[in-house]
């Protein structure tokens, strides 16, 4: 109701406009045209559910038309980007872990990194990337890895210093070597911390692919939905690629989350 409503105030001036040039009209009119622009400066819930509707089941999946099509090429540079954000972040991690020098050194850089914006640095990796013949998937899931890979490291190294000090002294009277103690006792115990912090990097990583496809040009990808619908001044297909992003990030938390309770269920944690 309350965006019902603030498509009323949005649109009024513009269709009031448009209204009062062809004659008459009443305010049941007003709402009406306010709520039914087709090119409305705010769309009502009931466009964009259509709009998902037509671009999701009412034409094929392969169709550039389709938002299927343009998940689907934004889902894989996601993947990718959040993987190697993962595997980044936990080779820092452990890094850190048996380093003093690491710890000093590195990890204030790693948290340097975030203050860099991404819309500044996006372009520039694209183009470093695109220097060197490197094109397509990667320099895209590099941006994604950029925003994925701090929260998996910090998650990380709070995770493996977790273990209480009696633990960790239990392990060292049984003469445990380092490489044991972390694969008994650290990273069982950093699970926790690691899945929570993934569920924070998938939906980064996900703003790092859509923003990724922004200063390519790329003509597939929701950020390529979301560019082709500002030049042409559709809001209705800007907002339906926002939810469907939202959706997706939405379905790649619960898929981390599915995973983070049969990691524990399979540790013995309680449910």
């Amino acid at each position: 109701m309350v965006w019902y409503l603030a498509a009323i105030g949005v649109n009024w001036a513009t269709e009031t406009d448009k209204l009062a040039r062809a004659g008459d009209y009443t305010a049941i009119e007003a709402i009406a045209a306010a709520w039914s622009a087709q090119r409305p400066v705010l769309p009502a819930p009931h466009q964009i559910v259509v709009e998902l509707w037509k671009t999701v089941f009412d034409v094929m999946p392969t169709s550039p038309r389709s938002l299927i099509f343009h998940s689907w090429v934004t889902l894989s540079s996601t993947l990718l980007g959040f993987v190697f954000g993962s595997v980044l972040g936990i080779l820092i991690a452990v890094g850190i872990l048996f380093s003093k020098t690491l710890d000093k050194t590195l990890m204030p850089w790693v948290v340097v990194s975030q203050t860099i914006p991404i819309l500044a640095i996006a372009p520039m990796i694209i183009v470093v990337l695109n220097s060197v013949g490197v094109q397509g998937l990667l320099p895209k899931a590099f941006i994604s890895t950029y925003l994925s890979f701090f929260p998996v490291t910090v998650g990380m190294v709070k995770g493996l210093r977790a273990p209480d000090r009696m633990l960790t002294d239990l392990m060292h009277t049984y003469s445990a070597s380092p490489l044991q103690t972390l694969m008994k006792l650290r990273f069982p115990a950093s699970l926790p911390f690691l899945f929570t912090s993934m569920k924070v990097a998938v939906a980064a990583s996900l703003v790092g692919a859509i923003v990724g496809e922004l200063p390519t040009g790329a003509v597939a990808g929701l950020g390529a939905r979301l560019l082709a619908g500002s030049y042409y001044g559709q809001t209705i297909q800007i907002w339906s690629a926002l939810v469907m992003a939202s959706l997706m990030a939405a379905v790649l938390v619960w898929l981390v989350g599915l995973c983070e309770r049969a990691a524990l269920k399979r540790q013995g944690a309680r449910p």
